[in-house]
């Protein structure tokens, strides 16, 4: 069973040892320690950390990012289907992100309904401010504040 010392770990992941612990302290990854207290991790971690970056980048937080890998087994390597489960379970997620995206791609030209009534256009679009009945900020752009 290869282990990698946390240098070595970061090195092959792309990322600081400072993040190494963090991931760690937030309990995303394990490592085991050496009669010397060293910190070692399994070869396994690598795409544990491989997903939690990816993760990251597509704006999952922490929080989410350490429920999904909590749905993966302690005493062995995760296999493809655990791998698939994990993946199958946050499509609704990012099916939601995607939406929201492609709200801003399209609205973002246009009023997004701030109140801020600066626009030439807001007389037409948000008269009276009406987009402070659905809440604060672009309530337009968020799929739960108002419709247009």
């Amino acid at each position: 069973m290869t282990q990698l010392t946390i240098g070595h770990l970061a090195e092959r992941a792309g990322v600081a040892t400072s993040a190494i612990r963090f991931y760690e302290s937030r309990g995303l990854i394990h490592s085991v320690r050496t009669a010397g207290n060293q910190r070692r991790y399994e070869q396994h971690t690598l795409r544990r950390i491989g997903f939690i970056r990816t993760a990251q980048r597509i704006g999952l937080t922490l929080d989410e990012i350490a429920e999904a890998l909590a749905t993966l087994p302690d005493n062995r390597t995760p296999t493809k289907s655990d791998w698939h489960r994990l993946s199958k379970s946050w499509r609704p997620r990012l099916d939601e992100q995607i939406r929201r995206i492609e709200l801003l791609r399209d609205r973002l030209d246009g009023c997004i309904g701030c109140g801020c009534l600066s626009m030439k256009s807001c007389a037409l679009t948000n008269p009276g401010d009406e987009a402070a009945a659905y809440g604060t900020g672009a309530v337009w752009l968020d799929p739960r504040g108002g419709s247009r």
